[in-house]
């Protein structure tokens, strides 16, 4: 994937999303110079946080903040895909598919897919490995 075009959604975590610089093309550049690698090119996003708040209707569809323990994102459109409004609440913790918007000074993305992971709490506690693991193994 590095060095390409954009391919699935890939994991990240809004502190790492931040860092993410736009290329000419259109693709969002993330930046892996730490591990000695080439920055991964990416439109779409895999994040999962808690909802902090939530701001219905309006011309964006509404739109919620979340918090992922590394920093906080807002994600734009959320009643617009399905099953986004039943995750509309503070405190629930959701998985958020989207496109990214604008990276700073923090990650705008436009949803794609919601789903409300709160019943179990191994996906909060498990989020920033899987993370880290998935970014160990992308070349």
């Amino acid at each position: 994937m590095a060095g390409n075009g954009p391919g699935p959604p890939v994991k990240v975590l809004a502190a790492q999303l931040q860092r993410a610089v736009r290329d000419a093309g259109g693709t969002w550049q993330l930046s892996r110079a730490e591990a000695g690698r080439a920055p991964l090119g990416l439109r779409a996003v895999w994040m999962q946080g808690t909802v902090l708040e939530v701001e219905r209707g309006g011309a964006r569809g509404g739109s919620a903040r979340l918090q992922d323990g590394s920093g906080a994102f807002t994600v734009l459109g959320v009643e617009d895909v399905p099953k986004g409004r039943p995750c509309l609440s503070a405190g629930k913790y959701v998985m958020v598919m989207g496109v990214v918007r604008s990276c700073s000074p923090e990650p705008v993305l436009r949803a794609i897919k919601m789903t409300d992971l709160s019943e179990n709490p191994v996906h909060k506690n498990m989020w920033s490995l899987e993370v880290e693991d998935l970014h160990r193994v992308i070349p």
